[in-house]
Order: structure tokens, then C-alpha cells, then sequence
């Protein structure tokens, strides 16, 4: 239902539009990179149009978290300067410094609504959300910790959506001509996102106002979701947060070769009790003795309670599986983290596409027999891709597994072996699998699909399946190893492979980062985790760097973390936020 004041016309005069800002992107040296920002802007005299996406003479370094539709205009209060001033000590502040396009008098941001439409010389906007979070304001001012004080503040600033294009100048009144939806304020919805404690009744009221940019109502959608959950008393989800903290010894209780340079390892419980259940598509992580790794495997099936099976392809330079291939045996004893990854099988019941090519059939073969036990009626489109039929270990799983769902319908490609005569009749073919290939399937658009695979299989697979139709938000993939980089604005450069920081060697706990199979000792030269994963060239994720974001949340597999600056809301206690902690104990991190 709408509140009362939703789409009423007011006219009443709000604030003053103080300067228009603009500036074009430019490359910015930062941290031994190159960041290429929009940050910089600088007041301009006379009129200046405003257009759908942008200022005229104004421009965005980053398209996926500033600009666009929803983005067009950035807004500051002039009252947030003086309280900026005051609180950092500063008096060389002036309008675009914030990186805003309008600086104007008014419009506070506990007073703006979300949804309120204004009125600025010639054209007409719309509040849509507030500022992004992001390292950006804090490189410009020289206060790497701006983002925090931001949100903590109450004072984000926000963005216009251009309703109607016009020209606009400094000087012109600003008038309110709307109100928007519910009443939520740009400082109220900010701390909502990012602050603790998030009032239930909030929340339901943010997901029902339609001018809010679709980032945001996903996130508050999602958080709306937890929080039901909670409120119903639903018991937490099988595998949502880890099972055990650290690492527990395990035993290896059988050694199957399953193909030429595969194996399958069964481990057992040291304890020999049950082992909690694992979401299918997750993995485990595991920790070898004396100093012969770390790295995770994705568990490949369940033989019994007490029991979780890894498979594992031994790798040309694989220290670990060359490890586990030579040296483990039965009665070994390995130590296991708890089954950890969102790469997990839906609980729906549309159609079902899964797609693996080599070892990465072992994450969707655990889906395959979740959906054999719990969800037999189910269609499922099984698409796997491999070398030779003798690289096909596990084929004879899959096809009992198979047989019990009438709906499966099974395809599978030998790119450097010939199919047996009269195989193409049972969908086994020769040559590797394209987007002409898939195309021939007649897969259904409304599928869910799992792809796993190599880096390059995944890449031609997801593009091929958009191609074909399949909406993005439908294809889910597992990447071995690091996770793709997320470092908003930073110019790409040629990425390293992850080593040792330059300079002398730190004696600190050791810190591990298990995806990037790379052990380092901490030093207090660098001031977080994430500063130190950026010295090593391990993949990182980040935006706000100041803990507010949670972009650079990462698992943490053992170890314990203290924080500063401590973040705005702490994550589960199985992750930590990289950008803001530094490790109190030996560390072991899903990075």
C-alpha cells in the first residue's frame, strides 16, 4: 500500500543550487597503481544542460558504480562542508571536492526522501539513492577513511535520476514538487544498508519504494529475506555458516583411482562421528602436513555419514596434489575445514542444466545425486566434456544416478578420442561442445544452470548460454582457484602470479591465502590483510576500504583477526572484512 504521501505535489521551495561541478575523467596515481576516476570536479559559470546520463562536460572513471540512469547527478550539501571543516580540521574545502555535481544549500540528507522529485532551472530529478561507498572520496581528500565517516555521519549524500532534461545554473531555487514514497530519507536508507540493528518495518517499507535504483532494492530484498527467516523461526540452512571453525583432523579411510591422474579420497572423522551435511557444490578445505599446503576441493559426494569425498586431478605444478597423490594413503591423517562456497545447488524445481568440463565435474556431480535422492521428477540436462573416455572416471556413478530420473536427458564430449560406433544415438560425441553445440540441445531459457570447468570453459560456456537466451542471473559457475578482481577504478595491469612481498621478510603469523596457495609472514609494514594480499598480487576485492562495504569479505578458515578501524557492522564470524584487519594468530584465508 501507499503512504499517504506518496505522488503528492507540494511545490515548496527547498534549497539553492550553490555550483555546478563537473569534470572528466582522469588517471590518478594510488598505491603503486593507476586509478582512472571522475572524482576531480571544479565549478563552472553560466548555464550548463543537463541530459539523461550526465552534466554536460561531465564524466564517470567507473561505469559500474557511479553514472548512468540512476546515477546521473551527485549531490552535497553545503552544510556538510562546514561540518566536514570542523570535523577535520580543515579550511581548503570547496564545492566538487566531494566529488558532487550540485553543491547546494538545503537539502539535508535526513530531510531528502528517497522517491522525492525536484525542480533546478529548466529540467526535473528524482532522489534515487545515496552516495556509493567508495575509496574514490577518501583518495580525493586525502582521508583514506572518508567512506566510514560518510555513512557513520549520517551525511552520504545522494543521486538524481534526470526526469526531465534542462538547463541548470548556480543560483537557481530548488523546488520540491513531489514526495516520494514512504518517507525514508537518503540518511535513513544509508544506514539501513550499512549500519547494524536494521529495524524490521524498515525494511519492508525500503523494498516498496519504486524510484529506489535496483542495486539497492536487491540488497534490501535479500536482507528482508534473512530477516523473515529469522523471524519464523526457521532453523539456518544446511551449510549457510561453516560447521566447525578451524581445521579438524581427519582420516583418510579409502584411495580410489577413478581416471589417469584422478583420485578420490574418502575421509572419515577422526572422532568417528557423523559429519554435519554439506550443501551440494561445496567444497572442502585442506591443510597437509608439515609445510605441504593448503588448498580446497570440492566435495564429490557423501558415501556415508561419517564420510565426505574429495576428488582430486593431479596437476603438472600442483604441490598439493602431487602431495596427496604421492604420499597419502589409507590411515593418513589430514586436517579438514568445514564444508565452505556459494557455488550450491538451488532448491527449486525449474529445469536443470548441469555443465562441467575435466575435474570440474566433481562439484556438479554432489548436485546430480541431490537431485537423484530429493528431487527425481526434476529436469535435468547433464553436459560434461573431457579428453578421452578414459578420463571419464566417474561415468559409471553418473549413469546409475542418471537412470534414476526419467526427466535427465545426458550429452557428453571426448575432444581427443572418437566415439564408439552408434554412441551418438546414447549422446555421446566427439569434438568439444560450442555455442553451435548448445544451440542444438534446445536447452530451456527458464534452466538453471551450473557450469564448472576450466577458466576459459566457463568464459565460452556463459557467453554462448546469453547468447542463446538464458538470462544472466541463471548461470552460476565455480572457478578454480582465485576469485575474479574487484577493484573499482584501478587501471588493469598485468597480473603476476601470487608471491612473496618485496622487501624483508615479515615475522609475524604466517598468513595463508588457500586459493592462491601462498603462505607469508604478517609484517607491520602493511596496514591490513588486504594491503598485504595486494603486495603479494593475490586477488583481492574491495571498494570502500574503510569496512563499510563488505565487498572485501572473505572466508576465514582459521586463525583470529583484530580490526582497525573497526568496521561499521562486523561480517559472520566465519569472514573477515581484509581491508581493515590485520591477523592476531596464524591465518588461514579462502583468498
Amino acid at each position: 500500500m501507499n503512504s499517504a504521501t506518496d505522488g503528492v505535489r507540494d511545490d515548496v521551495v527547498a534549497g539553492t543550487l550553490l555550483a555546478v561541478n563537473v569534470g572528466l575523467p582522469r588517471d590518478v596515481p594510488w598505491n603503486d597503481s593507476t586509478v582512472h576516476t571522475g572524482i576531480y570536479k571544479h565549478p563552472v559559470d553560466g548555464p550548463r544542460l543537463v541530459r539523461r546520463l550526465n552534466v554536460d562536460g561531465d564524466g564517470q572513471g567507473d561505469l559500474a558504480g557511479h553514472g548512468g540512469e540512476q546515477r546521473a547527478v551527485m549531490v552535497y550539501q553545503q552544510e556538510s562542508y562546514e561540518h566536514w571543516s570542523r570535523e577535520l580540521h580543515r579550511d581548503d574545502l570547496v564545492p566538487g571536492n566531494f566529488g558532487e555535481n550540485f553543491t547546494v544549500a538545503g537539502l539535508a540528507d535526513d530531510e531528502v526522501c528517497i522517491g522525492d522529485r525536484y525542480r533546478i532551472g529548466e529540467a526535473e530529478f528524482e532522489v534515487t539513492q545515496p552516495r556509493v561507498t567508495c575509496f574514490r572520496v577518501g583518495l580525493r581528500l586525502g582521508v583514506p577513511e572518508m567512506p566510514s565517516l560518510l555513512v557513520s555521519h549520517r551525511r552520504p549524500g545522494f543521486y538524481l535520476r534526470v526526469i526531465r532534461e534542462g538547463e541548470v545554473r548556480a543560483g537557481d531555487q530548488i523546488v520540491r514538487v513531489r514526495r516520494g514514497r514512504h518517507g525514508l530519507s537518503v540518511a535513513d536508507i544509508d544506514a539501513l544498508l550499512y549500519l547494524p540493528d536494521r529495524a524490521h518495518d524498515r525494511l519492508k517499507l525500503a523494498v516498496d519504494v519504486p524510484a529506489l535504483s535496483p542495486g539497492w532494492q536487491q540488497s534490501f530484498r535479500e536482507l528482508l529475506a534473512a530477516a523473515d527467516a529469522g523471524e519464523t523461526g526457521a532453523p539456518p540452512e544446511i551449510g549457510r555458516e561453516p560447521a566447525w571453525n578451524g581445521f579438524r583432523p581427519f582420516t583418510v579411510t579409502k584411495v580410489v583411482q577413478v581416471a589417469p591422474g584422478i583420485r578420490s579420497f574418502h575421509l572419515t572423522d577422526g572422532t568417528g562421528a557423523a559429519v554435519p551435511a554439506a550443501r551440494p557444490g561445496q567444497y572442502l578445505t585442506l591443510r597437509l602436513a608439515g609445510d605441504s599446503g593448503v588448498r580446497s576441493y570440492s566435495i564429490s559426494g557423501r558415501p556415508d555419514d561419517a564420510t565426505y569425498r574429495v576428488t582430486v586431478k593431479r596437476e603438472e605444478h600442483g604441490s598439493v596434489s602431487a602431495f596427496l597423490h604421492d604420499r597419502v594413503s589409507v590411515g593418513t591423517v589430514v586436517e579438514v575445514a568445514a564444508p565452505r562456497g556459494e557455488f550450491v545447488l538451488d532448491d527449486g524445481d525449474e529445469p536443470l542444466v548441469l555443465l562441467s568440463g575435466g575435474i570440474g565435474i566433481t562439484p556438479v556431480l554432489s548436485m546430480l545425486a541431490s537431485v537423484a535422492s530429493g528431487s527425481p521428477r526434476r529436469q535435468v540436462w547433464w553436459l560434461h566434456v573431457a579428453k578421452t573416455e578414459a578420463d571419464y572416471g566417474l561415468a559409471t556413478e553418473v549413469d546409475d544416478l542418471l537412470a534414476r530420473l526419467p526427466a535427465a536427458r545426458s550429452f557428453v564430449w571426448f575432444t581427443r578420442s572418437s566415439a564408439p560406433s552408434g554412441a551418438a544415438g546414447l549422446g555421446i560425441r566427439s569434438g568439444r561442445l560450442d555455442a553451435e553445440g548448445l544451440r542444438h540441445l534446445d536447452l530451456p531459457v527458464s534452466a538453471n544452470v551450473y557450469v564448472c570447468g576450466p577458466t576459459g570453459f566457463i568464459t565460452g560456456m556463459t557467453e554462448s548460454l546469453v547468447a542463446l537466451g538464458f538470462a544472466p542471473e541463471r548461470i552460476h559457475f565455480e572457478v578454480f582457484g582465485a576469485l575474479a578482481p574487484v577493484m573499482p577504478g584501478v587501471a588493469p595491469s598485468e597480473r603476476l602470479a601470487p608471491h612473496q612481498p618485496a622487501g624483508e621478510p615479515g615475522t609475524g603469523p604466517a598468513v595463508t591465502f588457500a586459493r592462491s596457495a601462498l603462505t607469508v609472514n604478517w609484517t607491520d609494514r602493511f596496514g591490513s590483510l588486504l594491503e598485504l594480499a595486494e603486495a603479494c598480487d593475490v586477488s583481492v576485492r574491495f571498494s570502500c576500504r574503510t569496512g563499510v562495504c563488505h565487498t572485501c569479505v572473505t572466508g576465514l578458515l582459521s586463525g583470529e583477526v583484530a580490526y582497525a578501524p573497526e568496521p561499521l557492522e562486523r561480517p559472520e564470524s566465519s569472514e573477515i572484512l581484509t581491508c581493515c584487519s590485520r591477523p592476531e594468530s596464524e591465518t588461514v584465508l579462502d583468498a
